[in-house]
């Protein structure tokens, strides 16, 4: 029978991630369960503390641009950037934004034993 647990983001324990990273390889947000069996269910906000608007680019399992997920986020604005999306074997995600330290990134993972 599958199980569920919640996991902290593997770059925090429940506190926000700052993004130091200004470009490729990201500060480190999470790295997903190791194996092809089990999953990592990840959910991500980001919270802009700038005050214009700032780009974040998230690496999805690697560095490659293919695998990036970006999203403008407003002044003083947290927004939903990952909806529960899946990762396993080990990989990471990483962000990096051209302004150090102005996104911070909260979440957690829902680990699902199979």
């Amino acid at each position: 029978m599958a199980t569920i647990s919640k996991q902290f983001l593997a770059g925090a324990n429940g506190t926000g991630i700052k993004i130091v990273q200004t470009t490729s390889a990201g500060t480190l947000i999470h790295t997903a369960i190791a194996g092809a069996t089990d999953i990592d269910e990840i959910w991500i906000w980001a919270c802009n503390t700038d005050t214009s608007a700032l780009t974040l680019t998230l690496e999805w399992g690697s560095a490659d641009v293919d695998d990036n997920i970006k999203m403008v986020i407003q002044p003083s604005e947290t927004v939903l950037v990952v909806p529960g999306l899946i990762l396993q074997n080990g990989l990471t995600v990483r962000g990096f934004c051209a302004t150090a330290n102005k996104i911070n990134c909260f979440g957690y993972a829902n680990r699902l034993d199979v």
